[in-house]
């Protein structure tokens, strides 16, 4: 457990434990990676109370430990001059409110409006000199939760807590067809599909996936299903639904009819971890945005097939 507060460029705290030394309990313990612990101690900026530290220094419980980890940074990308939907923030990290269509972060010179750069934006206005570090990624088209790390120590902590599956992902995804089963998982390995660079496939040489789903409602001809991820490959809810036989509705990739919707009918609805300095437990929810809402609307009022 790590107690740490920001002090203009510093971050602040007490050991809660001992450590065999300082640099081990930055690297091994705190994930920070080796070159920026290496500066760090080549400038003198790891303090333990008060005093510059070794990286060979045993660190023991209540000493008081510095970091100066929160130094300004570049940006990273230009920010844009426009607001961006925080649903949460503070000193050590930012939850964002992602809607559809719009990209996470630029893959091409051509992309200059994403959600990094609407994060950037915010940054400039409210005086944080950070670098735009996203921790997970969503889909151009599905809205929702995207949660940022704003200096080096959380983005750190934030990531290792994502590997060990940590953080918890919930999604509202509306799929073709009543799914008959209330709740299920499904656990199949997802690779590349070799046949187009842009899909995904189940597949016996991919990688581990496990979507655990539950039944929120049944229309006529489709399911509200509520789905959470414990792990995080690309279009994993999409190649799992659609090979369960529901693909989300307007997902014409994997097996999907557009028309009622003009994009992938899928919400990152709910993030759930426990802060990196402190551990209480976080939840952060996202409403459903207002083609969700009108294609809920639009399904109830289908009539049955006789």
């Amino acid at each position: 457990m790590i107690h740490m507060k920001k002090d203009g460029e510093w971050l602040v705290g007490h050991l809660v434990e001992d450590a065999a030394s300082v640099g081990a309990l930055l690297r091994e313990q705190w994930r920070l990676p080796r070159k920026q612990v290496h500066l760090l101690f080549q400038h003198k900026e790891v303090l333990l109370d008060g005093t510059p530290a070794a990286q060979l220094a045993e660190a023991k419980a209540g000493q008081e430990i510095r970091l100066r980890l929160c130094r300004p940074e570049p940006l990273g990308l230009a920010p844009v001059d426009e607001p961006a939907d925080i649903l949460y923030e503070d000193d050590h990290l930012l939850v964002a409110n992602k809607p559809p269509g719009l990209l996470l972060h630029p893959t091409e010179p051509r992309h200059t409006r994403t959600l990094d750069h609407l994060i950037a934006g915010h940054f400039a206005r409210t005086g944080v000199a950070a670098k735009v570090r996203h921790v997970h990624r969503l889909d151009q088209d599905t809205s929702g939760v995207v949660l940022y790390a704003k200096h080096a120590l959380a983005s750190a902590l934030l990531d290792e807590r994502l590997r060990e599956r940590n953080i918890s992902r919930t999604y509202i995804a509306f799929v073709h067809g009543m799914v008959k089963q209330d709740s299920g998982t499904i656990s199949q390995p997802i690779g590349k599909d070799r046949h187009h660079p842009n899909r995904r496939r189940v597949s016996s040489n991919g990688d581990p996936a496990v979507t655990h789903y539950r039944v929120v409602e049944r229309y006529a001809q489709a399911s509200k299903l509520e789905c959470r991820l414990e792990t995080g490959r690309t279009h994993q809810i999409r190649v799992h639904l659609s090979h369960l036989g529901h693909p989300l509705l307007g997902d014409t990739l994997y097996g999907g009819k557009g028309g009622m919707i003009s994009r992938q009918a899928l919400h990152a609805a709910v993030l759930r971890f426990s802060h990196p300095f402190g551990e209480r437990p976080m939840e952060v929810r996202s409403p459903l945005p207002d083609d969700l809402l009108r294609l809920e609307q639009t399904l109830r009022q289908a009539p049955m097939r006789r």
